[in-house]
């Protein structure tokens, strides 16, 4: 007799998990929301702000005087294009060199007050009385100071930058996490090695903290510094045609500011997401 037996399928390779195909189908769609939402939701907020812009203009619930309709302030962009392309650029300039000069004292100083406490205890009233001030009332005693141009303003944008940088340094810098500080002193490691090892690594997100609250404060001390000393930027194009009733370039400056800050603050993000990639990943769950 002839035997019959029932023929096994050759098992070439290992057959793929369905659940891990599943996975990475999930992983897949996820990014890709995540990706679609990140353009999407900020650009559909503009959307509803103009939305209300408009609806704010169109029902005169403020003077037109005051606030025009979002038509006119696009127009004042058409009109001069070039001018207010120019005065953008020395504003962005002006924020860019005042927030430099600010993150770097304002770190120096932060360490500072992180490696003693006599100097913390001896300056830090000082640096809250001063950040305290409103800085408006020093944009005529810088005028009398520093003359007119970009030495008021610079000043003026540091003095608003540096406390937060200031303040989140030395935060950082006291409040290393208990296990690495234990694992610094099992190996016996000196200051600067933990220093520069452990400490200021753990301070990183902090430190970012400072410098994503002092970006936009820098644009704000700009223009404030531009109305008292400038003689070109933004805050004195506002300056000078609000004075003379033409509202919509006014506020069409106004808006090159936001549009400004808002760009400077994504690059600060962009550059802390690619500078410390272990944060996003072990802090938070979104």
């Amino acid at each position: 007799m002839t035997d019959v037996r029932s023929a096994e399928p050759a098992v070439t390779g290992p057959a793929p998990s369905g659940a891990g195909l599943q996975a990475r189908r999930a992983g897949r769609g996820a990014g890709l929301r995540a990706g679609t939402g990140a353009a999407l939701l900020p650009a559909a907020g503009l959307v509803v702000a103009l939305a209300v812009w408009w609806l704010v203009a169109r029902l005169e619930l403020i003077p037109p005087a005051a606030l025009p309709p979002p038509g006119g302030v696009f127009s004042a962009f058409v009109d001069k294009p070039a001018q207010m392309l120019e005065h953008t650029w020395a504003t962005l300039l002006e924020i860019l060199i005042g927030f430099a000069l600010s993150m770097a004292a304002g770190v120096l100083i932060g360490l500072s007050l992180a490696s003693s406490r006599a100097v913390e205890r001896m300056f830090t009233p000082l640096l809250v009385a001063v950040n305290a001030v409103p800085k408006i009332t020093l944009g005529p005693l810088l005028v009398v100071a520093l003359g007119w141009g970009q030495k008021p303003i610079l000043t003026m944008v540091f003095l608003l930058c540096f406390f937060p940088i200031v303040l989140s340094t030395a935060t950082g810098l006291t409040t290393t996490p208990a296990d690495l500080a234990e694992l610094v002193r099992s190996w016996n490691a000196s200051r600067w090695q933990a220093f520069r090892k452990v400490r200021f690594p753990a301070a990183l997100p902090q430190i970012f903290v400072g410098l994503k609250v002092a970006m936009p404060l820098a644009a704000i001390g700009a223009v404030i510094g531009e109305f008292q000393a400038g003689e070109k930027g933004l805050g004195y194009v506002i300056l000078q045609y609000a004075g003379v009733g033409d509202y919509a370039t006014a506020w069409a400056a106004i808006l090159l500011v936001a549009l400004v800050s808002i760009l400077l603050y994504s690059a600060l993000v962009l550059v802390e997401r690619i500078a410390l990639p272990w944060v996003r990943e072990t802090t938070s769950s979104r």
